[in-house]
């Protein structure tokens, strides 16, 4: 039986967190994410919300898996980075 290795990363408040895994061949992005739901832990992000992507890449859950994958967890901002930039740059010229 054929196994792929892959990576798993989550992207949280407290820094990115990593697991490894080794999945049949076969396998899909969802059912990555249930393995490492159970090493990683079901604190560390919204599992069922977050959107995820392969190597930077969003992808559906039903996204079939590739041996050396990375899939990747997104975690929403809180707050849009050019909206925030913008308001800097509105403080520092009222100063």
């Amino acid at each position: 039986m054929a196994v792929l290795h892959c990576l798993v990363a989550c992207d949280t408040p407290q820094g990115v967190r990593w697991c490894a895994l080794e999945l049949p061949a076969g396998a899909t992005v969802a059912e990555a994410l249930r393995a490492a739901q159970g090493q990683l832990g079901v604190e560390v992000i919204d599992w069922d919300a977050a959107r995820c992507g392969i190597w930077g890449r969003v992808c559906a859950r039903s996204a079939a898996l590739k041996d050396g994958d990375r899939i990747e967890l997104y975690r929403e901002l809180p707050q849009d980075p050019r909206q925030r930039r913008r308001a800097n740059v509105q403080r520092e010229r009222r100063r």
